[in-house]
């Protein structure tokens, strides 16, 4: 299983690669995809597909896990993900990968143990299990991390002896 978790976002999107062998959890991969605001969303979305196009063939990507979305306060953001989100719909599809979509909750009861848990929180937590992560100053790649590992251990509902990076 090699899963794919991503943190999607318009300009900054983070990203991780898992590889689960039995029960070893290995990171292949992992990182921050920035984009700028000064240039058209139709080119960042294409710049996002063919980013996530090229981990998914030079890793083997089975798995993709994001979180399911929430409107919050702003419509035209909550919109804008949802271009993002068709891009890793199509991406699922042609390359017959199987797509997890896990609630904020789910994500942070699965990492914390805590359903109500904060994004510092979760951050702690990822690193405390990875410790060549430092803490971020934003959540992008800890919010990856953490809907990576949530596909991971419920996936299979079991736990890990080995997480390397």
């Amino acid at each position: 299983m090699v899963v794919l978790g991503i943190d999607p976002g318009t300009r900054v999107s983070g990203f991780v690669i898992f590889k689960r062998e039995l029960r070893q959890l290995q990171v292949l991969d992992f990182g921050i995809l920035n984009m700028s605001a000064t240039r058209p969303l139709t080119d960042r979305v294409g710049d996002f597909f063919n980013f996530f196009k090229d981990k998914i063939e030079k890793f083997s990507v089975t798995h993709i896990a994001i979180e399911t979305p929430f409107l919050g306060k702003n419509a035209s953001n909550f919109l804008k993900l949802g271009y993002l989100r068709g891009a890793v719909y199509i991406l699922t599809s042609q390359y017959k990968l199987i797509l997890h979509e896990y609630s904020p909750r789910e994500v942070k009861q699965a990492v914390t143990g805590f359903g109500g848990a904060d994004k510092e929180q979760v951050a702690r937590m990822i690193v405390k299990l990875f410790p060549a992560l430092a803490m971020p100053a934003k959540y992008d790649l800890t919010d990856a991390f953490g809907v990576g590992m949530c596909c991971v251990w419920t996936s299979t509902h079991k736990h890990y002896s080995k997480m390397s990076l």
